[in-house]
């Protein structure tokens, strides 16, 4: 028998042009014996720029629906995902060589860990890479340690969440990615260690790509008063989950 891991992309018009490269380097991984891949790409609108650039393959699920922004993107990709556990990749990203497998073998052979996340590479525009100067060591993340970094250093987590990898019941169980208009990967991120064990991969998995037309790199994804109620919303959440006893995940 198969197992599947679904790899989830949200996708807008801008960002379409860059879906050849995050294929490649999908098409490239190496699973585990037994596993398949499976690529569900959800555009946020209902255009005609982005269907031309979806690859053709029998293993890509592409669909379209109203514009709302990634987090609503990825949750109707949901409706098509069948793998036990959910990659996120944005579109405009890419994954390295063996991070599926890194995973995989993480997921299915650590007990008590729901999710993963690995070291991250910003790509620059010049080809060349930058790397994050405060990673975690290799191991387990324990419950809440997430929360407490991230309310220490400015809202920002010591792992990234565009390299989440993520038990798919779990990840449905939380309501998924926030409907917010940004910062909807962080809450799920903090959720998701409010109520389980998570793992940090040490070796990167993951080719950010820094360019003009990403959404983080625009005016209004730090104009301070949207920030301070995306941030609000996102720790209320977690410290809730976190408070909540019952709602403690042990992974099989």
């Amino acid at each position: 028998m198969t197992s599947v891991v679904s790899v989830i992309t949200a996708v807008h018009g801008p960002s379409a042009k860059f879906l050849a490269d995050a294929y490649k380097s999908l098409n490239e991984q190496q699973l585990p014996v037994g596993w398949e891949w499976q690529w569900v790409i959800q555009q946020d609108g209902e255009t005609d720029d982005v269907a031309s650039y979806v690859p053709d393959d029998p293993r890509i699920s592409f669909g379209q629906g109203r514009h709302g922004r990634a987090a609503m993107a990825r949750m109707m990709g949901m409706s098509r995902v069948v793998g036990e556990y959910v990659r996120v990749l944005d579109a405009d990203d890419m994954l390295t060589p063996g991070a599926l497998a890194r995973d995989l073998t993480v997921l299915t052979g650590q007990p008590g860990i729901a999710w993963t996340t690995s070291r991250v590479l910003d790509l620059l525009p010049d080809g060349s890479t930058v790397g994050f100067d405060q990673d975690p060591p290799e191991g387990p993340i324990e419950r809440g340690e997430v929360l407490t970094h991230w309310q220490a250093h400015d809202f920002r987590a010591q792992v990234h969440p565009a390299t989440l990898c993520v038990r798919r019941d779990l990840l449905l169980a939380l309501g998924g990615w926030m409907a917010l208009p940004a910062s909807e990967d962080t809450g799920l991120l903090l959720a998701l260690n409010a109520v389980s064990r998570g793992w940090f991969t040490a070796e990167t998995g993951l080719l950010y790509r820094k360019w003009p037309g990403q959404s983080t790199s625009q005016a209004a994804h730090s104009e301070q008063e949207e920030r301070a109620a995306r941030m609000a919303v996102v720790e209320a959440r977690a410290e809730a989950l976190l408070a909540l006893e019952n709602w403690r995940i042990d992974a099989a």
